[in-house]
């Protein structure tokens, strides 16, 4: 019964997408509490550890929602790829911040933020958030779907089933993609000097 209820959920957000995408900005208006909590959960996630960090939660989706708002010519495919989208779009204000900040100190201490324990395994706590999103962009350079793997289970803290529908991959392609591609991050995070 639960599935039902979650399947039916996320036909109705991908209904609603197609709808804003049409122009119909009472679909966004009804979009928006249906996947409110969801958006909540992702800013929490990107904020917990991060040092030196002036955004609350509500602050970084409600930023994330402006930005969407103007994200509406985004061809929407289903829920799982607004989240993602909203993840990248919260990825893209944290690290603004942490530039803002780092030109505000002239450099100095850069913002740090502490991975989910997933990733954590894979990567050194501590990371600077900068030297974190110039890794990522390299590796979506490299390899872009490794890149977009890393950053719908990390920062969209979509599932595996989730990050495949959106990739349109099979699930056990993703879960190799994320072994490699936390393996590279944290070659290249731990050989990366650390800021001064």
């Amino acid at each position: 019964m639960a599935d039902f209820a979650a399947d039916s959920a996320s036909h109705d957000i991908t209904g609603l997408l197609l709808a804003w995408r049409a122009g119909d900005r009472a679909a966004l208006e009804a979009l928006i509490p249906l996947v409110y909590e969801e958006l909540r959960q992702i800013a929490h996630r990107q904020l917990a550890g991060e040092r030196h960090q002036t955004l609350q939660t509500i602050d970084l989706v409600h930023e994330a929602y402006v930005r969407l708002v103007d994200a509406s010519r985004v061809r929407w495919q289903n829920r799982a790829h607004f989240l993602a989208v909203a993840a990248r779009s919260m990825r893209r204000i944290l690290v603004d911040a942490a530039r803002t900040r780092g030109a505000q100190k002239r450099g100095g201490d850069q913002s740090g933020v502490e991975l989910e324990p997933d990733l954590v395994a894979a990567l050194a706590p501590g990371i600077d958030v900068i030297a974190l999103d110039e890794a990522l962009s390299e590796l979506a350079e490299a390899d872009p779907r490794r890149g977009q793997v890393v950053e719908l289970r990390y920062f969209g803290g979509l599932t595996v089933e989730e990050t495949a529908q959106v990739l349109v991959v099979a699930p056990e392609t993703v879960m190799r993609d994320w072994k490699v591609a936390r393996a590279w991050l944290h070659g290249r995070l731990t050989s990366a000097p650390s800021p001064r």
